[in-house]
């Protein structure tokens, strides 16, 4: 899956103005400045794709786009900005758990955490909140090239400890920095085999 033809779809404010669609979505989500944006254009080969910004919070919608035809990327608004408006930050809070409980297309979503720093609390909860709604999603720890191998996989396993009391199982964890492209061939493949699954109705 290395070769992607990515084509922006639209934008929607809520659940209810989401496209009507039965392929496969994967959706990225993250406190905000976790480096969403760059990832998902580092993971479709494209260089603004998803808008990259100086300034915290600028994914206000939800936005969708088609991959390859068969599959769609659904970028979320972050989550955690403290200068956002408390009425905005509930805002996003319904359309995020609308999407997230939803949307019956929804493959896995993948959780954008920090790689610098040790577990926050929001991503704690967030993690939590997805446990509880039984929502497919994996962990996808990013800007690993702004730390050590050792701090990478200190802060990896203290997440996992974090949230080892609330799953029966660990969810798949993805190690990448969009910078140096690491991790795009893991996650595809995770893509491609969840993909599989779906088509053969496991």
């Amino acid at each position: 899956m290395n070769a992607l033809a990515a084509t922006f779809q639209t934008s929607a404010p809520n659940i209810a103005a989401c496209p009507l669609s039965d392929v496969p979505e994967f959706a990225f989500i993250g406190r905000s400045n976790v480096g969403k944006s760059s990832l998902l254009n580092m993971l479709v080969g494209a260089k603004a794709l998803a808008k990259v910004s100086a300034t915290p919070g600028h994914t206000q919608l939800i936005n969708f786009f088609s991959l390859n035809g068969g599959w769609s990327v659904v970028d979320l608004p972050g989550y955690g900005y403290a200068k956002t408006a408390r009425t905005e930050r509930d805002r996003f809070q319904q359309m995020i758990a609308g999407y997230l409980c939803g949307r019956e297309n929804l493959a896995c979503v993948f959780v954008l955490i920090d790689s610098r720093h040790e577990p926050q609390t929001i991503d704690l909860e967030f993690v939590h909140w997805l446990l509880r709604e039984a929502v497919p999603f994996a962990l996808v720890f990013s800007k690993t090239d702004k730390v050590t191998a050792g701090r990478l996989q200190k802060n990896i396993e203290l997440f996992q400890a974090g949230i080892a009391a609330w799953c029966g199982e660990l969810p798949r964890v993805f190690a990448t920095s969009a910078e140096k492209r690491i991790g795009r061939p893991e996650i595809l493949a995770f893509i491609s085999e969840t993909l599989e699954r779906m088509a053969s109705g496991e």
